[in-house]
């Protein structure tokens, strides 16, 4: 125990006010990238699923000449629509189960699940697709959300946008018998196609959806759970004036209402003053569309990596339009956000972030197609940490 406290005390002990300095090294070049995942057997592949339909595997740096997925001929891109999301099954190792998260052809939010090929590691099985969940998603083609992730309870959650069109004319966010405008958490191990986890906040209630855990969302694009803590951090995409990154500590039962279409940000929106909202929960950040800000937020990951020390307790999120980079710390009880990647440079248009099996971070740039890991400085020499080429420092023993 002393041991590990003493671990604990070296991950933290490192961090500063303000982020490091960091760099971005190009490991893959696709096609519109959409969503980054890194499946939990120790293989150290990446998958990143790209807009138009496919999945592509990069092995050693290497993309694959096969795709892991083609879903082309099902998948409609107009607009917002096409591959959003990928996440692996936590038991991934031994059962090779892997969730989709895609448009149809009809434009409904599809979540399906997938098997592996026999003849090769890197191969789905495109005839094993199992449709878990259908959500209609009428007349527009944008607000299609897209994550899906595994909690550490072990069961998927999925973002849903609020439908689409400006200011969510039906007030799907703030309506709990639709699935749209909110984050999602199923059972899929429990039932086929999946079963209601009996926590769930609207479990039982006539008019409300089970599924549902958390609501007020207008286009929840992208949200991550934190491998240290299981906090959950998720990127709100806002109207026409703010973006917001949303904060849930891990423990809680569900039921948040994170504002929209009330509010964006910590503003009224509508109505446009004088506006509450019971059972209110405001984000933890936001910030404008100005000159310092952005259009469209992309949530990101808190970074537990061990390549960088300097980099440890930040949580690292984007915007899809100015191309910034933040870098976000908990100091003196209030969240507060430093710029880490300034506009200008190789990374343009933030469409994605992912984050392998140490912990450590990627980011996609959309319209190049670069996806590049984001580097600090390395950590400082320790007598209780050792080392390897690949900057992955493990404890070393400690002898009597």
């Amino acid at each position: 125990m002393r041991f590990a406290f003493l671990l604990f005390a070296i991950a933290f002990a490192a961090q500063a006010a303000a982020p490091p300095q960091v760099t971005l090294r190009v490991v893959a070049d696709v096609f519109a990238p959409t969503a980054i995942a890194f499946p939990p057997d120790g293989s150290s592949r990446m998958f990143v699923a790209s807009q138009i339909g496919l999945v592509h595997v990069v092995r050693d740096g290497v993309i694959q000449p096969t795709p892991f997925l083609d879903l082309r001929d099902s998948t409609t891109t107009a607009g917002e629509r096409g591959l959003l999301g990928i996440a692996f099954h936590p038991h991934f190792a031994v059962n090779k189960r892997v969730f989709i998260f895609y448009t149809d052809l009809e434009g409904s939010l599809r979540i399906s699940e997938f098997g592996m090929s026999f003849s090769s590691p890197d191969v789905g099985d495109r005839p094993s697709e199992r449709v878990l969940l259908t959500i209609t998603h009428p007349g527009a083609s944008n607000h299609n959300g897209g994550q899906l992730a595994f909690g550490p309870d072990g069961y998927l959650y999925i973002g849903v946008g609020d439908g689409g069109s400006a200011g969510d004319p039906p007030n799907n966010a703030q309506n709990l018998s639709v699935l749209l405008g909110k984050i999602l958490r199923i059972d899929v191990d429990g039932a086929r196609p999946y079963a209601i986890p009996h926590d769930n906040p609207f479990v039982g209630l006539s008019d409300a959806r089970g599924e549902i855990w958390a609501y007020g969302l207008r286009n929840p694009w992208r949200f991550s759970f934190d491998r240290m803590t299981g906090d959950l951090f998720v990127g709100d995409v806002g109207q026409g004036a703010r973006e917001e990154i949303d904060y849930v500590p891990w423990g809680m039962r569900g039921g948040m209402n994170f504002g929209w279409r009330v509010f964006e940000g910590f503003e009224c929106f509508n109505p446009s003053t004088n506006c509450s909202l019971a059972n209110h929960t405001p984000p933890i950040l936001q910030y404008r569309h100005d000159a310092a800000g952005g259009d469209s937020v992309t949530g990101g990951f808190m970074y537990r990596g061990l390549a960088s020390a300097a980099l440890r307790g930040f949580y690292i999120y984007g915007d899809f339009v100015s191309s910034r980079v933040w870098a976000a710390a908990l100091e003196n009880g209030a969240w507060t956000s430093h710029e880490l990647i300034a506009p200008g440079g190789a990374l343009t248009s933030v469409s994605a972030f992912g984050e392998d099996e140490a912990g450590e971070i990627y980011v996609a740039s959309y319209y190049t197609g670069r996806v590049f890991r984001i580097e600090g400085p390395p950590p400082a020499a320790n007598p209780l940490l050792r080392c390897d080429a690949a900057t992955r420092c493990l404890p070393r023993r400690v002898t009597r």
